[in-house]
């Protein structure tokens, strides 16, 4: 009979360490959640943050060869103007 109380009072003490353990990993495990959830959140953004950028890179892609004539004629324009605007005359061309 003693030898079953000892056994019962060694497994009550067990169970008690082991309760809270269990509480004590449990809490651990919603602050894990908690960040985890925090981390995601931050990754979604992100993620939308490179996902606008490789669409703002297709657009200036796209239209590279269109904006590099544009540039070239406006820089031809613009020596024509300086040129006129120093005594040059084009008026027989």
């Amino acid at each position: 009979m003693s030898n079953a109380a000892s056994k019962r009072a060694t497994d009550l003490k067990s169970l008690t360490l082991k309760q809270s353990v269990k509480a004590g990993l449990e809490g651990d495990l919603a602050d894990h959640t908690d960040v985890k959830a925090a981390t995601s959140k931050k990754l979604m953004g992100t993620v939308k943050y490179i996902h606008s950028l490789h669409i703002e890179c297709d657009w200036l892609l796209q239209y590279f060869d269109a904006r590099k004539e544009a540039r070239a004629t406006e820089v031809d324009q613009l020596k024509q103007a300086k040129a006129i605007l120093s005594g040059a005359e084009f008026s027989l061309l």
